[in-house]
């Protein structure tokens, strides 16, 4: 890497919210990622993290050295996959599986640029649940795999990973479309899509509801993204998706995302895998790339 190692502490501390979490994700002892951040602070001269009771989190001051952080990961993966497009152009096939909300978006937008620059490369897209997909990987029957909410796995490796926070997903012409966020009790005055209760999703947005006392009935439930999505851009119906379902309809004008005001959600973390092992081919490793930068874009 040619940034620092403590830069990835920091970001996965701020990111899981304890340093414990951090050094299980990173195989690194926890006592030596707090001995890097103290030094670091001792540096600054400014604390970087609350400890509080139940974790950690970023100061005003940490909340600054993030950003940077983050602007330096992004810019030393776009050098990354510059470098890999100097290669010789790749052949063979990538299979990602992912759920079908991102198949039909991200994951689409991404594979076709990645196929108009590399020919030789055919790419294979499977929709699964997220668990099929930990599934798939974790037996190298797919290359990568990208859902929301995969269980931690020692068989994977994290390629990726962000909180995608559910919000409100509406029509630009709708009347709550012009706030900058949205009041969960507002929510409840129009007619609501929710997704069907077999989804982790569905529970999330309950859940987000019963916290805050707002009795709602949903106008529409479906396990369809696309069907949500419609819904949404075609009346006065809200539904609730992440900023990474509806990617390609935002970038077209077609759906707006806000995010919810007086609501107490739960993550709904969007992560990209790979099988741990070594040996992965120069074309899926290139995909991944794209895709990551992809992903932080919709993510910044």
């Amino acid at each position: 890497m040619l940034h620092s190692r403590v830069m990835e502490y920091i970001d996965q501390v701020a990111h899981l919210g304890s340093i414990r979490a951090a050094g299980a994700r990173l195989h690194v002892a926890p006592s030596a990622i707090n001995r890097q951040i103290i030094l670091l602070e001792q540096e600054l001269g400014e604390p970087l993290f609350e400890r509080l009771p139940r974790g950690m989190r970023p100061t005003p001051a940490g909340d600054v050295l993030l950003a940077h952080i983050r602007r330096t990961q992004q810019s030393y993966r776009e050098t990354v996959a510059e470098m890999h497009a100097l290669q010789e152009l790749p052949s063979g096939d990538v299979t990602i599986a992912t759920v079908t909300g991102l198949a039909s978006s991200i994951v689409a937008a991404v594979a076709a640029r990645f196929h108009a620059r590399h020919p030789n490369v055919r790419v294979t897209v499977r929709t699964m649940t997220s668990m099929q997909t930990l599934n798939a990987v974790t037996t190298s029957e797919v290359d990568l795999g990208l859902g929301f909410n995969i269980p931690a796995c020692g068989q994977v490796e994290v390629r990726w990973e962000r909180d995608s926070r559910l919000g409100a997903v509406l029509s630009p012409q709708h009347p709550l479309a012009g706030l900058a966020a949205v009041p969960l009790a507002l929510c409840a005055e129009h007619p609501l899509i929710f997704a069907d209760t077999e989804m982790v999703m569905h529970g999330i947005i309950a859940d987000a509801f019963a916290r805050a006392g707002v009795a709602v009935e949903p106008a529409f439930r479906t396990t369809s993204i696309e069907t949500m999505r419609r819904l949404a851009g075609l009346g006065s119906a809200i539904a609730f998706l992440s900023r990474h379902d509806i990617a390609d309809d935002e970038a077209e004008g077609r759906l707006t995302f806000r995010p919810l005001t007086g609501a107490t959600l739960d993550s709904n973390v969007l992560t990209l895998v790979r099988p741990e092992r070594h040996g992965h081919t120069s074309a899926s490793r290139m995909f991944a790339d794209e895709l990551i930068l992809e992903l932080e874009r919709v993510s910044a």
